[in-house]
């Protein structure tokens, strides 16, 4: 039908009632914003869904990164176990919002999502199938109380302009009478057009009171029908209101983790591993393994005798400097003594005699296995980066300057001599990483691209630097992965 009559009627809004031609499409329009709604909901789950599953994440590379840290620093004993909770409570947490977003998106979201489908249907062109019922009920209630307001609207303009020319003709009709010009016969004329204006006058209003009258009567079925159509809108919207407050308590119950029990269990679990830290316990531990407790291999007589009793292999430090020789492997030793940190080198003799003799017979200091390899030794000393203590070795008490020392030799040339080798009095030189590295060895750094570190030792044979991260990790890596900072 036609929207020309509601234009026509609806030039002069008198009020923004319901009831006014053409304002029952705010109902309708509610419809569409139903459906709009619906989508914001999703919309907002969904990224609740995402900030749950980064937190989750970060929660993880937190843990692992400050696991190995922990590791690999200074801290031991219990106190270490309880550092370490902190990192398993966070790897459960991360777990418990995993679940929360799987909720949430699996179980909310889909809901909404089902709901809206079974709930608007779109139409071929365009809109929606319940929109489009609710706007024909409501046009078809309106239809005839419009109409006869159009009708009343129409009457009311003629009574007005009638009204308009009997003043009018009354008015002329008065003036006349003192213009002595007139003639009879021009008043006369005068006189007839204030009667016919007049009868138009009666004749307008009776029509507009009638229409008035035909308007009221129809205002009650009009009402009624409109009420009807309304409140099936109310009902589509009731429907969708309890719905959302349905899942809006859905939600809640996804979120709130304190009424997960194993939420509760994870911080009663990690308040009794920090309350199990013991501080004699660990002062007693030090003590026997690193203080006044230890077992030593005192010094004695020792013959000339160099036995290579013992197979051992060679850091990847130490196989870029080996050249033609004899490897002196190793000496034994009576009692071996057990150790956290063990730290050795190799001594290089030119010539035919012995070129590489590890330094591990060291008079002053244990050694826990005669048996382990010379990496494996490297990799504890470089294991510890969290800590400057752990990132230097433990320098021997004697010295090549010793006149009874029998590895010195003023021939050797300075580039064999292995206890250089940490020790290079190269610069320091700030450095920026150009490419992402991971370390696939414990004394390898593990970088970002951009990030900055401290070029400790120039590059080898082999490529590779010796550099401390701002952390104060120690470690190599490939020098063509970083450029130096002007």
């Amino acid at each position: 039908m036609s929207d020309s009559y509601y234009d026509s009627v609806g030039e002069e809004v008198p009020s923004d009632s319901f009831w006014e031609v053409g304002n029952y499409k705010r109902t309708v329009k509610r419809i569409d914003d139903g459906h709009r709604l619906c989508s914001d909901l999703m919309n907002c789950i969904h990224e609740r869904a995402r900030i749950e599953k980064g937190y989750a994440q970060q929660l993880t590379e937190w843990a692992k990164r400050w696991r190995q840290l922990v590791e690999k620093g200074p801290q031991y004993g219990t106190v270490e176990k309880a550092w370490h909770a902190f990192m398993s409570e966070a790897e459960k947490v991360s777990e418990l919002h995993i679940e929360v977003k799987s909720a949430l998106m699996n179980e909310d979201f889909e809901k909404i999502k089902n709901w809206q489908k079974e709930a608007f249907h779109k139409q071929i062109m365009g809109g929606f199938k319940e929109t489009k019922e609710a706007e024909d009920g409501f046009r078809k209630a309106q239809k005839p109380w419009a109409k006869k307001l159009k009708e009343v609207e129409a009457a009311k303009k003629a009574y007005h302009v009638a009204c308009k020319e009997e003043k009018l003709a009354v008015s002329r009709e008065t003036n006349s009478k003192a213009d002595p010009a007139l003639n009879p016969e021009q008043l006369k004329k005068l006189q007839d057009k204030v009667d016919k204006s007049k009868q138009d006058v009666l004749k307008t209003r009776e029509k507009y009171e009638k229409a008035l009258k035909d308007l009221d009567n129809a205002t009650p079925q009009y009402m009624e029908n409109m009420e009807q159509v309304f409140e099936q809108c109310q009902q589509f919207e009731e429907r969708r209101i309890r719905f959302f407050r349905e899942v809006l308590l859905e939600v809640q119950k996804h979120l709130d983790l304190s009424t997960v029990p194993g939420y509760k269990n994870i911080y009663r679990e990690l308040e009794q591993n920090i309350k199990a830290a013991d501080t004699v316990e660990d002062l007693r531990w030090f003590r026997a393994n690193h203080g006044p407790g230890m077992s030593m291999n005192w010094p004695q007589f020792e013959d000339e005798d160099w036995s290579a009793d013992l197979n051992r292999t060679l850091s990847r430090r130490e196989k870029k400097k080996a050249t033609d020789g004899v490897t002196l492997t190793g000496i034994n030793q009576t009692e071996p003594v057990p150790q956290h940190n063990k730290n050795s080198s190799s001594v290089s003799v030119p010539g035919d005699t012995v070129q590489s003799v590890q330094s591990s017979y060291n008079p002053f200091e244990d050694e826990e296995d005669t048996g382990s390899t010379v990496s494996e030794k490297e990799d504890n000393k470089i294991k510890n980066v969290s800590s400057s203590e752990k990132n230097q070795s433990y320098s021997a008490d004697w010295s090549d300057e010793e006149t009874n020392n029998p590895f010195s030799s003023n021939d050797a040339p300075p580039e064999t001599n292995p206890f250089d080798e940490d020790t290079s009095p190269t610069m320091e030189v700030r450095v920026r990483a150009l490419y992402d590295y991971e370390g696939q060895e414990l004394d390898e750094l593990s970088f970002k691209t951009g990030e900055e570190l401290t070029k400790i030792e120039d590059e080898d044979e082999q490529g590779w630097c010796k550099g401390r991260l701002d952390n104060g990790q120690v470690g190599l890596y490939p020098a063509n992965y970083v450029e130096t900072i002007q």
